[in-house]
């Protein structure tokens, strides 16, 4: 099974990363990575698009349409599917991920920690508090991936959702977090592809000028879309409902009920 690691960087939209995320832009530079845009599904909210995101679905379709939904996933997921063909999976990630896919309500004195667990993640860490520092949920996956090597992990940090909220999208405030997002991913990256993993960095939706976002506007819906050490084809016009499909593929597993991805790939 081959392992990848998908990072999803909580409110970042697209111009914000392609100005802020030196080490990824120097990647693509080199050939060695790939960076396209890619249009967030509706609303243009965390919880709907995390759904979105590990199975494949439109929020309209799988029901979570709101922060405000808090239930447990209800289908096929990315999660499901790798420990279905045998693989190990792991999260750091914001407590709503556990809330979809462990157990939910998430009860902070025993789901923040969770190691051999029997369900769809069997390894993760949790956080509930947005200000939790991204350097901290940097090191948390770098022990799951040394301790647990997990064949599919989530990295989920909040702190550039955090600042856009704070300061807005159009900010130094916003863009310094995303900077530090950038220096962390040039600290870690280069080891995880060392140790065999294909890695995904996008965003759940981008960040309003106001300090918010749910709707259509292209501050709000455009995303970055970064493959490290493959790209996919120029014909393909890669949708969000495609990801969970598209890392499938990468891992060579059965996506099952979830959407396939049958574009082309290429190995960089």
């Amino acid at each position: 099974m081959n392992k990848v690691i998908l990072i999803v960087l909580d409110g970042l939209r697209y111009d914000a990363a392609r100005t802020c995320l030196g080490y990824m832009e120097g990647l693509v530079a080199a050939g060695r990575a790939d960076v396209r845009k890619l249009i967030c599904e509706l609303p243009a909210m965390s919880r709907p698009l995390y759904e979105t995101l590990l199975t494949g679905r439109k929020p309209v379709d799988h029901g979570v349409v709101s922060n405000g939904v808090v239930r447990r996933s209800v289908g096929d997921n990315l999660f499901a599917r790798v420990r279905a063909q045998g693989g190990v999976t792991g999260a750091a990630a914001y407590h709503w991920v556990s809330e979809l896919y462990v157990s939910c309500p998430f009860d902070r004195n025993r789901d923040r920690i969770l190691v051999d667990g029997t369900g769809d993640i069997t390894h993760g860490l949790f956080y509930w508090d947005d200000a939790y520092p991204d350097s901290h949920l940097f090191a948390d996956a770098e022990w799951l991936i040394r301790a647990k090597a997990p064949d599919f992990l989530l990295l989920h940090p909040m702190n550039v959702d955090d600042a856009g909220h704070k300061h807005g999208g159009n900010s130094v405030g916003y863009r310094n977090a995303a900077r530090l997002q950038g220096d962390l991913l040039a600290r870690h990256l280069p080891d995880w592809v060392e140790a065999g993993y294909t890695v995904i960095v996008t965003a759940d939706h981008g960040m309003g000028d106001d300090g918010n976002h749910a709707g259509p506007t292209p501050e709000e819906t455009e995303v970055p879309f970064y493959t490290v050490g493959f790209r996919l084809g120029l014909d393909v016009a890669l949708k969000q409902t495609e990801i969970a499909g598209l890392i499938c593929r990468l891992m060579d597993i059965d996506p099952g009920a979830m959407p396939a991805f049958d574009g082309a790939i290429e190995r960089l």
